[in-house]
Formats: structure tokens, C-alpha cells, sequence
């Protein structure tokens, strides 16, 4: 009975460690899927910017007083941002939080940014950050964004 508890225990341990290791890959899996996505944002990519977002993905943010529906809403008014005439020059993530629930990742940051208008003026950008992701055909999707401005103004 002794050995039976110790090999209960130990393969209880095992598989601890195994989700703990999993969820640390899913972790940086999923911090960097929205760094490529900035990436491909600064370099006026729309299509890599949207590459890795989900057909009915949602999102909330400071520009519209509505959820914006579908990947196709959100790959049309990126082709637009990036012939405008503000640039993001700069995007940075800070204090990330990745949390696991099987298929499902949610990440939270706060955005660190900066943009360049016509004139070459920067702007800073604050924003309290939350995507979610799916594990959707093998791969990770983003399904859901909202982005919330610190302190009333983006300029």
C-alpha cells in the first residue's frame, strides 16, 4: 500500500510538472503572437498584422463606441491605419500576465507605445490591455481584444 501511495504520488508530480511546463510555452506562445502582431502593425503588414486572428474574432477599443465584429471588420480598418498619416513607431509590453485554462490563453498587459504623425511629432500611448486567444485547428487564435486607455487621452 506504501509503494502504491508513492507511485500515486509521484505520478500526480509528474503530471504537474508537465502542465506547468506546457503552460509555460503557451505563455511565451501567446506574448509572442502580439508582439509579431505589433511588428507587423510598425512595418504596415495588415495582412501578417492580422495572420493569426480568428474569423469571429471581437474587439473593444478607445477608437469606437462599438464592439468591432469579425476579422474581416478588423483587417479592413488596419489596411486603412497603416496609408494614414499616424505611424506606430514604438510598442512595448509591460507587467504580462498569461493565464492557461486549457485551449483558452488570457493575456493582460499594460501597452507602452508611441506613434509619429505627419509632422514627425511622437505621441505616447497608454493602454490597460486584454487579449484573448483559442487554441483553434492546432494553433493559437486571437478571438478577443479590448484596449482601454489610461488616463482619458491617447495622445
Amino acid at each position: 500500500m506504501r509503494r502504491f501511495n508513492s507511485v500515486c504520488l509521484m505520478m500526480v508530480a509528474a503530471v504537474a510538472l508537465v502542465a506547468s511546463t506546457a503552460g509555460a510555452g503557451v505563455e511565451e506562445d501567446v506574448i509572442a503572437l502580439a508582439k509579431a502582431q505589433w511588428t507587423a502593425e510598425i512595418a504596415g503588414d495588415a495582412g501578417s498584422m492580422m495572420a493569426t486572428v480568428a474569423d469571429d474574432y471581437t474587439e473593444f477599443n478607445s477608437d469606437y463606441p462599438t464592439r468591432l465584429d469579425g476579422k474581416a471588420m478588423n483587417t479592413t480598418l488596419a489596411e486603412g491605419s497603416s496609408k494614414g498619416a499616424v505611424k506606430v513607431i514604438v510598442a512595448e509590453m509591460a507587467n504580462p500576465k498569461v493565464q492557461v485554462y486549457g485551449d483558452v490563453a488570457i493575456l493582460t498587459y499594460n501597452y507602452i507605445g508611441m506613434t509619429m504623425d505627419k509632422d514627425g511629432m511622437t505621441h505616447s500611448n497608454a493602454a490597460k490591455s486584454t487579449r484573448v486567444y483559442a487554441k483553434i485547428g492546432g494553433s493559437w487564435k486571437l478571438v478577443h481584444a479590448n484596449f482601454a486607455p489610461v488616463g482619458g487621452s491617447n495622445d
